[in-house]
């Protein structure tokens, strides 16, 4: 009696929880600096300093930077997803279903990159505004103000990720929301996934830590002050288990992250409370 499910299903199911994890799995992965393919458990991040340039003499030597040069170390947590497929029940599903259970093990681990990323960006005490008010346009422009006053590149690479309750008070901002001040096609409703603002991609998500204050953290960063690494990324294994008559499909990946430059990220803590 053969026992091991057809290899066609699957190699299809892997490419499919793939390109589930990789369509939308992870909202953040693409927004930080990440390193793929580590051997090991874990891997270094290098970090400069500014450089200064100086006047020479003429004839005289060049003046050397000296720059400063930091590293930070990311350890590789291993993760897992698993779910049970009985072998009768697989007689009576269709590929649809199947695709349901790919794409319910790849959002899994896509939810934990997240949680990875932003469980390091909490670590920021880089704070714009006070924590009992929302996400207005004073608090936006201080945390807009603090990333200038460090030096953080304006070159496209700024995100920011805010919770969906900020991301309804922003669409009452004029200047986020009027087609005067974006223009047309950078109107937030328009899509909800993400939208540019002051140089920035401003991205809601549903994973943000709410404190036991109400205190909702937002968080606005460069992609260089946040590193992301994998040593494996999503991979599947579908075994048979004659004594349960079903299959057991297993996700897993191998990833970590870790703040490399924290002057790069300034958090907006924003109040939730409930009206009273």
């Amino acid at each position: 009696m053969v026992t091991t499910i057809d290899q066609a299903f699957v190699r299809q199911f892997e490419r499919e929880v793939h390109a589930g994890y990789q369509r939308m799995g992870s909202k953040l992965r693409q927004t930080v600096r990440s390193k793929g393919n580590v051997e090991g458990a874990s891997t270094v991040f290098q970090k400069v300093g500014k450089g200064i340039a100086a006047t020479k003499a003429r004839n005289g030597q060049v003046p050397v930077m000296d720059l400063a040069h930091d590293n930070e170390t990311c350890y590789l947590e291993d993760f897992y997803a698993g779910d049970w497929i009985d072998k009768l029940d697989e007689l009576k599903t269709n590929i649809d279903e199947r695709q349901v259970i790919a794409n319910a093990g790849a959002y899994a681990l896509g939810r934990k990159t997240d949680e990875l990323i932003i469980r390091e960006l909490d670590k920021s005490t880089n704070y714009a505004g006070g924590n009992t008010t929302g996400l207005d346009l004073e608090k936006v422009l201080e945390a807009f103000e603090a990333l200038g006053d460090k030096d953080v590149p304006d070159d496209g690479q700024r995100f920011a990720i805010v919770g969906w309750k900020q991301w309804t008070e922003l669409l009452a901002v004029k200047e986020f929301a009027s087609a005067d001040y974006v223009g047309a096609e950078d109107l937030p409703f328009r899509g909800t996934q993400a939208k540019r603002w002051l140089g920035t991609t401003w991205i809601p998500h549903s994973g943000l830590t709410l404190t036991s204050g109400d205190v909702r953290l937002c968080h606005w960063y460069h992609k260089s002050a946040i590193g992301h690494a994998a040593g494996s990324d999503v991979e599947t294994d579908i075994s048979w288990h004659g004594d349960r008559a079903a299959h057991f499909v297993n996700n897993m990946m191998s990833q970590g992250a870790i703040i490399i430059d924290p002057e790069g990220i300034v958090t907006m803590r924003c109040d939730e409370s409930p009206a009273e």
